[in-house]
């Protein structure tokens, strides 16, 4: 599979070159040129099959050209020792549960899958890589994790004063370790800001072989693509009608993904997810794409920082347009609704649901005549434990769910007692005194 950028088609790469230099030159995301009938394989899977074997059967059948299926199945089988879950809560209704992982996010699986492929590569051909990412929440402790004990990886990770989680020492890079974490004097905002002045600089990103852990970086948003095909192999002995996916938006990487699962002739009708500024119902009752009025080429570049997959969508919504209208399902969801929802979920089927589910479950309820129609069976992905919104949950239900260990564990508070840093100078002075 060959990769282009969102802004210019004539600029084709392959995986390799994607994951290590994520960042397009002119400003914009990567995405897969081309996507295979992967119908033979996706049938072929049931309830047997392990998650790690169904990454590893379509990455070998992605980048068949670039890696044996040996390397394709040790890459998804060191990624993988979690997997989803799959539940039934009525005959109709399933969900789709993302957060059976080390630190309780959705997120554990994209950058699990995202470093092993880099230190493949790295160790086939040599180098090293280093990821640049700020964090406030799991993708630190997450990050950590997953480069530990790795030989040609190392992160820099930025967090805003006050807010390191779920550290250890060990993994400190003055110790040994392969983790330089970074304490801004200031906001996210000023993270954000030495993050992207960094990137801005092809210099320095040369230089370090600097990298994103986040969806900016297509390998990273790739492995999302597993889920479907992995909930399809649980539904297609229990279900006879339509499937469709009941969604957060987040930052629309989840639907980017399903909508490659479906370009790779996936099983699925549609997906259902609340309105947002970005994506919303026309007059007509279609979706439709707010940004898409404005020009890629009159856009400032994607954000190394803080990305959003709205311009990945985008690209789909160009090429598939009139299917797409009829297959992606916005529904304005209020504060309240989304209340009810949460109090339902757990009231009729003791699920705890944070406000992101509880939202995609009324934008479910609000297309119910349409999913009825078609004798559909409506799967609700879960991205996040429930426990990381403890007080809204409480909030809504009166009770809030028990948090896990390993998750109390990668939210711990840790105390740097290093000096706090403002500018990016000060960032790239840090990171030149340690990697080399």
């Amino acid at each position: 599979m060959k990769f282009v950028s969102t802004r210019n088609s004539e600029n084709i790469v392959d995986f390799e070159r994607v994951v290590l230099d994520c960042m397009a030159g002119d400003g914009g995301l990567y995405i897969p040129q081309d996507l295979s009938d992967l119908r033979k394989y996706l049938l072929y899977m049931n309830e047997r099959t392990s998650f790690a074997n169904i990454a590893g059967t379509l990455t070998s059948a992605w980048i068949k050209d670039e890696f044996s299926p040996i390397i394709c199945e040790a890459i998804a089988t060191g990624a993988f020792t979690f997997e989803p879950k799959v539940r039934k809560l009525s005959d109709k209704l399933f969900t789709l549960e993302l957060f059976h992982t080390p630190t309780g996010s959705h997120k554990d699986f994209g950058i699990s899958y995202l470093v092993n492929c880099l230190e493949t590569v790295l160790t086939m051909n040599g180098g090293n890589a280093v990821f640049l990412d700020y964090t406030v929440g799991e993708l630190g402790a997450s990050l950590a994790r997953a480069i530990r004990g790795k030989k040609n990886l190392k992160a820099v990770l930025l967090y805003p004063k006050g807010r390191i989680r779920g550290l250890v020492e060990e993994d400190y890079i003055w110790n040994g370790g392969n983790v330089l974490p970074v304490e801004i004097d200031g906001t996210e905002a000023d993270c954000q800001r030495i993050v992207r002045e960094i990137f801005a600089s092809r210099e320095l990103v040369q230089k370090f072989h600097l990298t994103v852990a986040n969806t900016a970086n297509i390998g990273r948003l790739m492995p999302q693509t597993f889920f479907y095909p992995y909930a399809f192999s649980r539904l297609k002995n229990q279900v006879n009608g339509d499937i469709f996916y009941a969604m957060p938006c987040g930052n629309y990487s989840n639907l980017v993904a399903g909508l490659y699962s479906w370009r790779l002739s996936l099983p699925v009708n549609g997906f259902i997810c609340p309105s947002t500024d970005e994506i919303k119902q026309d007059l007509s009752g279609n979706c439709e794409i707010m940004d898409s009025i404005v020009p890629f080429e009159k856009r400032e570049p994607a954000d190394p920082a803080s990305p959003s997959n709205l311009e990945r969508l985008e690209e789909i919504f160009s090429s598939y347009s009139m299917m797409l209208k009829h297959f992606v399902y916005p529904s304005e969801v209020s504060d309240e609704e989304a209340e009810k929802s949460c109090r339902e979920l757990f009231m009729e089927y003791n699920v705890y649901a944070d406000k992101s589910t509880a939202r995609a479950y009324a934008a479910a309820k609000a297309k119910a005549e349409m999913t009825a129609e078609d004798d559909a069976t409506v799967v609700l992905v879960m991205r996040d434990h429930p426990a990381l919104s403890s007080e809204y949950i409480r909030h809504a239900i009166g009770e809030a769910p028990e948090m896990p260990a390993r998750i109390k564990e990668a939210l711990a508070p840790v105390e740097l007692k290093k000096p706090l840093l403002r500018e990016a100078s000060e960032v790239v002075d840090l990171i030149k005194g340690f990697i080399s």
